[in-house]
């Protein structure tokens, strides 16, 4: 029988490592650094960047096939940095589950339920047809508008009024009985 050519599709957690066992290597004193766990694009690096988005994209491939998503993520999805900020959510979630990080329990189900409340955010009508259209360039802030939010928290309200919580009365009652014996 001859071997078949290893698909990312059919298996995407093969190409992660396994976790560390607990407390790492018998007789090594020094831990080795933890896999981050949080992916944060900003602060990667270019190369690191590049890498990430690859390893996400085999992820969304076998993601699209898997839950028939192919017509919700468009194939521009990379190009879309709100959808790519959804991807890593729910790729960093899955690999938490099953890649044995979650407790054993409904974890499974709660990220597919994760998956289906996110979906919506992963649809760019733009791009429905197949044909990518890029987003809309931010609209300019007014030059004010840093003074306009410092000038906010000077004078407003909710952000001067003194501290004082709601149930104030029932904790001064509590404070004042006597303590069950």
């Amino acid at each position: 029988m001859a071997d078949t050519p290893f698909d990312p599709l059919d298996d995407p957690a093969a190409l992660w490592p396994a976790p560390p066992a607990p407390g790492g290597k018998q007789g090594s004193k020094k831990k080795e650094a933890a896999e981050p766990q949080r992916w944060v694009w900003a602060a990667m690096t270019p190369p690191e960047r590049r890498a990430r988005l690859r390893e996400l994209a085999v992820w969304t491939g076998w993601l699209r096939t898997t839950f028939e998503l192919h017509n919700v993520i468009p194939r521009c999805w990379y190009m879309h940095p709100p959808v790519v900020e959804h991807l890593t959510a729910l790729y960093a979630g899955w690999l938490r589950v099953y890649a044995g990080d979650e407790p054993a329990g409904l974890a499974e189900a709660d990220w597919i339920t994760t998956l289906h409340n996110l979906t919506p955010r992963l649809q760019l009508a733009a791009c429905a047809t197949g044909t990518h259209q890029p987003p809309p360039p931010p609209i300019p802030e007014p030059p004010s508008t840093a003074e306009d939010f410092e000038l906010y928290l000077a004078t407003s309200e909710p952000t001067t009024t003194p501290a004082h919580h709601p149930a104030q009365a029932e904790l001064d009652r509590r404070l004042a009985a006597d303590p069950p014996l």
